[in-house]
């Protein structure tokens, strides 16, 4: 998803490299077979899990991405960031929630795979470099994507956890995201569907966050659990964090997103289970969490 660490993984050994992209075009294909051809399915045997369960799901014809994303996971030796089990766990959130409004932090190697398991839901993804986004949507034009500006830098991270203490704007009852200027951490300026949607799942796999002048993710997990706190609909917003070895994810996910949300932890990978504020307590000395 992400390319920071692009540079740094293009030397794969010749018989591993080949994995991943055949795994995922599996994934692909296993999906398209059991929707097309039954009702009801053992989503076991994708997941390679001891644990079955047989659900019901709407019959549907295989989409012009998911035949796109085989192909080009089939065939190519470019591998998403994330590994075989971090990818495993949102996979499995999307069997049950598909079609679902999915936002995704981060534009890349990943995102067919990501819209192609979402088959007729709204897969969006948010990216910072704007030529990034023409790059990818040069071969893959049939993503939704946007280039979007953040008003952050990494190395304010400390800054803004204590203005976000300061500022009411920002206060969990009152904090709102579209033209939330005064919060430093609301993300503001973003396209309309951004703010219009509600999200199912929000993967956060960007902006860049590894050099002080990089915008980190710190307003995007803040934002995060804004728009899961405001959630109207039934159930609860799913949110995946990547990279909680790094310090700035972690403490703002301690912060924001709150460990006792937190249901499934896999490798650099967290996955909340968040509420809408109306099912939680709205003590804003309490914080988020």
């Amino acid at each position: 998803m992400k390319r920071e660490e692009t540079t740094k993984n293009r030397h794969f050994l010749a018989d591993k490299r080949w994995f991943m992209p055949i795994t995922i075009a599996g994934f692909i294909a296993g999906t398209i077979l059991i929707s097309s051809f039954i009702k009801t399915a053992d989503y076991s045997i994708l997941c390679s899990l001891a644990k079955t369960r047989s659900i019901a799901v709407e019959e549907y014809s295989s989409s012009p991405v998911q035949l796109q994303a085989i192909i080009h996971y089939a065939t190519s030796s470019i591998v998403p960031q994330q590994n075989f089990k971090e990818i495993s766990v949102t996979f499995d959130v999307l069997k049950k929630r598909s079609p679902c409004n999915f936002l995704v932090f981060g534009l890349g190697y990943d995102s067919l795979m990501w819209t192609s398991l979402n088959p007729n839901g709204n897969t969006i993804f948010l990216e910072e470099d704007p030529k990034w986004v023409q790059s990818v949507l040069k071969d893959a034009p049939i993503l939704q994507a946007h280039a979007v500006k953040y008003r952050t830098e990494l190395k304010e991270a400390d800054d803004l956890l204590i203005h976000y203490r300061s500022e009411p704007s920002c206060y969990p009852s009152k904090a709102y995201l579209r033209g939330n200027e005064k919060c430093r951490l609301a993300l503001t300026g973003f396209p309309d569907e951004f703010y219009d949607s509600e999200w199912d799942l929000i993967m956060i796999d960007a902006p860049r966050g590894y050099f002080p002048e990089a915008p980190g993710r710190m307003a995007a997990i803040f934002s995060a659990a804004v728009m899961a706190r405001n959630r109207k609909g039934s159930g609860v917003t799913h949110v995946f964090l990547h990279d909680v070895n790094r310090r700035v994810e972690k403490v703002f996910a301690e912060e924001f997103l709150c460990r006792k949300y937190l249901v499934k932890s896999e490798g650099r990978l967290w996955h909340f289970e968040i509420p809408p504020a109306s099912n939680s307590s709205s003590d804003d000395s309490a914080g988020f969490c």
